[in-house]
């Protein structure tokens, strides 16, 4: 599958305002099921983008502006070639085909941060949440994570949130009530409260013609990190696994370590009159 993303944040001010500098994480990441065929980045006003990857690997454009304006628009443009059907389950390491595991002292040295808690838990309730999801010890990884996806689909009903921030997981459990991106954070934190290491992952959903949340706006999921397999998706949103129709644009222990566009300027505290976010993904 072959599909065509246009990703057009706009900025609209009331008066000029002077822009300070912005991080762009807007260039999907390289990965073996989502080839990568063509990228631009265009920035208006004109601006000086430097090229380097952050701390976890994604690709970041800073931009700098040297004029005042009264709209910012940030557009990037992909390409890509998706597999468009799910793939095999994926193959674990014998030590982690079950749980509980321990992951290597090689593996743990990396990945440690990942396994810890974001979210505050200090009643232990999304801890014993999680727990109670495993049928016993020892018991197949993968269908522990299927059933923690499931449950985190479950526990709550899709809602389109256009309001920036994610929505704490024992908020979302409380509500009934999230977006992908509280879906995501909630299966994350509950991998965590299992031991395993997971991040956070922004993208989009490419189902080109589809109705599915997620699939006219950025989307977001998340990844363990199982060895053998490496970091594996999961979509609670649809209480899905792996990758075949998701395009990752960054990684991150928390969400807003993905943000798409972000950045500042100089002007009075109103200036900002509005944001427009509009992603278009065609076959």
């Amino acid at each position: 599958m072959r599909v065509h993303i246009v990703h057009r944040t706009t900025y609209d001010y009331h008066q000029p305002v002077a822009l300070g500098p912005h991080r762009l994480l807007l260039r999907p990441r390289a990965q073996s099921q989502a080839q990568l065929l063509d990228f631009s980045l265009t920035v208006s006003p004109e601006a000086n983008l430097f090229w380097e990857a952050d701390a976890n690997g994604n690709a970041l454009a800073l931009a700098t502006f040297r004029e005042e304006t009264d709209r910012l628009v940030v557009e990037s443009r992909a390409e890509l070639e998706l597999p468009g059907i799910p793939g095999p389950a994926p193959l674990l390491a014998p030590e982690a085909a079950t749980y509980p595991f321990l992951y290597s002292e090689a593996d743990w040295s990396h990945i440690a941060p990942l396994a810890a808690p974001a979210c505050p838990d200090a009643e232990g309730r999304l801890t014993a949440w999680a727990r109670g999801l495993v049928a016993g010890q020892p018991t197949p990884s993968l269908a522990l994570l299927q059933d923690l996806n499931a449950a985190v689909r479950d526990a709550a009903r899709y809602e389109e949130r256009i309001e920036p921030g994610v929505q704490p997981p024992l908020e979302t459990l409380q509500r009934g009530i999230a977006s992908c991106r509280d879906f995501a954070l909630l299966f994350a934190e509950g991998a965590r409260a299992l031991g395993l290491a997971a991040r956070l992952v922004s993208g989009y959903l490419a189902n080109p013609g589809g109705s599915a949340p997620g699939t006219a706006t950025t989307h977001a999921w998340a990844e363990v990190f199982l060895p053998g397999a490496g970091f594996v998706p999961f979509d609670s949103t649809h209480a899905t696994m792996g990758g075949h129709n998701l395009v990752p644009v960054a990684v991150g222990r928390t969400l807003e370590e993905t943000t798409p566009v972000s950045g500042s300027f100089l002007g009075r505290p109103d200036a900002l009159r509005q944001m427009i976010v509009d992603v278009e993904i065609t076959a």
